[in-house]
């Protein structure tokens, strides 16, 4: 009975460990397969370990080449630079050795030189001592005795020769002096002779008929007021029968105003913008006159490269007179006179003439600059970049500085002889035109003056404003200051009128 339940125990043990064998083999398997799985992740893992490393390492090593064939070009390169310096170094060794040699060398015969220098001194100074002491002996005098007595005998004999010569030079150079002189300013002035004219501060302008007056005052006086205004000259209209005349003592505005009113009449349209428009062209073909004259001047005389601004300046002198003469053929004429006398002499010609004919442009523009019309020349001359020599020569025509040139002393004299020869100048209207000027100059100095005009012969000044500067209460003050001004500082007979005049226009036109 136990037996049989040990059996049947046995049985059913055999059958659960069956059962259980049974159960397990599927997992075994199973985790076999993935212990499989696992073992070849590891190897595939490995491998690619294995060729990451190879990678790298060979990375590495082609990083390590570069870099080392990197630090061996630097080297190489530095190394060639080093043996670079080092043959410089070693040449400029090598010639500084030479010229340390050349230096030791030249430096002994230096020496050697200096020695036998010395030594030749000192026998010279032995032979001149012996020379000496056997002269001594000889005259039985001093060093200084027969020294002081030489130079008393040539002192004295010198003396004498310099005053017999000093006087017969002088002598004869005062007489041929003055009959060279003679000749060459007689030559000169047969040479050379220009026309006179007359100084005048008025022109006349005939007219057809006397009905014209009555066109040239205009309604209400506005055609010769406006005439007036834009000339700077007086138009002064009376019983002269078919004339008018035009006063004033700038010759360049009478001319301008003579143009332009004789253009008007010719015309027959007198009005203000018509008179303007005439006044402008009759501006620009005095213009063209002035530019002419100065450029016919120029090539009478000889006178080449003028500045244009000179040439223009020239060409008013044209319209300027002093004391009678025209000033633009006393120009002329001085540069004849002195270009003569220069050529005589033996002088710079040419300088002479450009001196010359240049001496006097300050007398064109004196009413509008302070001074001696000789010094605004020079100065003119020296803006333009004229010569020096030339400078001082126009500078010292009038002793304004001492001449130091021969060409300055011509010009002075060649002034002086177109001056005073007879009928050339006669005194007339100097003081008054330097009183004109003067008025002028004293209405130009106020702040807000555009332009000022003297007229009536100096009884009257017309001072025309900026209307921008000067407004109405500003102009009676400047009126009141100028005339304030004009009696502190001039002499002048009778009243002088003061009047400011400020206008202001406004046009547009029509499209």
């Amino acid at each position: 009975m136990w037996t049989q339940y040990v059996g049947a125990g046995l049985v059913s043990i055999a059958i659960l460990i069956l059962g259980i064998l049974l159960w397990l083999h599927p997992a075994k398997r199973k985790l076999e397969e993935q212990l499989a799985e696992a073992r070849k992740l590891r190897e595939q893992i490995e491998k690619e370990i294995q060729t990451k490393r190879k990678e790298v390492l060979l990375e590495a090593k082609d990083e390590a080449h570069r870099l080392r064939a990197e630090v061996e070009r630097e080297n190489r390169e530095k190394r060639a630079e080093i043996q670079r310096l080092e043959r410089r170094l070693t040449q400029k060794e090598e010639a500084l050795d030479r010229r340390l040699e050349n230096l030791e060398r030249k430096e002994r015969s230096l020496v050697q030189r200096e020695q036998e220098a010395a030594r030749l001194h000192d026998e010279l100074s032995n032979t001149i001592a012996r020379q000496r002491e056997e002269l001594q002996r000889i005259s039985g005098l001093s060093a200084e005795d027969a020294k002081g007595l030489l130079l008393k005998m040539i002192e004295d004999e010198t003396k004498h020769e310099a005053a017999r010569l000093i006087r017969d030079i002088e002598a004869q150079a005062k007489e041929e002096a003055d009959k060279r002189a003679r000749d060459i300013v007689t030559l000169a002035l047969q040479r050379c002779a220009v026309d006179q004219t007359s100084e005048t501060t008025v022109s006349v302008v005939p007219l057809p008929n006397d009905e014209m007056k009555g066109r040239i005052i205009g309604r209400e006086g506005r055609n010769i007021r406006a005439f007036e205004t834009l000339t700077g000259v007086d138009l002064i209209i009376d019983d002269t029968p078919e004339a008018v005349v035009l006063s004033g003592f700038d010759p360049v505005r009478r001319e301008i105003a003579r143009i332009a009113l004789s253009n008007l009449i010719s015309d027959g349209r007198i009005h203000p913008g018509r008179i303007e428009e005439t006044v402008s062209k009759a501006s620009a073909e005095v213009d063209t006159k002035i530019r002419e004259a100065g450029e016919r001047a120029a090539f009478e005389t000889g006178v080449t490269t003028l500045d244009p601004e000179l040439v223009k300046l020239l060409g008013k002198l044209k319209f300027r007179t002093s004391f009678g003469q025209n000033v633009l053929g006393h120009s002329v004429e001085v540069a004849h006179l002195a270009g003569a006398m220069a050529a005589e002499l033996g002088g710079n010609v040419a300088l002479a003439r450009r001196a010359g004919l240049l001496h006097d442009l300050g007398k064109a523009v004196d009413f509008e600059v302070e001074g001696p019309h000789a010094v605004i020349s020079a100065d003119i001359c020296r803006k333009y970049n004229e010569h020096a020599e030339v400078v001082h020569a126009v500078l010292a025509h009038h002793e304004d500085e001492e001449p130091r040139t021969m060409e300055a002393v011509l010009v002075s004299v060649a002034d002086a002889i177109s001056a005073a020869r007879p009928g050339a100048r006669r005194e007339t209207l100097e003081t008054y035109v330097k009183r004109l000027q003067r008025l002028e100059t004293i209405a130009d100095s106020f702040s807000g003056v555009e332009k000022t005009y003297a007229v009536q012969a100096g009884r009257e000044i017309r001072i025309m404003v900026k209307p921008n500067e000067v407004d109405d209460t500003s102009a009676v003050k400047l009126a009141h200051d100028t005339a304030k001004k004009i009696e502190e500082e001039m002499e002048f007979p009778g009243q002088i009128k003061i009047t400011v005049i400020r206008e202001t226009r406004a046009v547009d036109y029509a499209k």
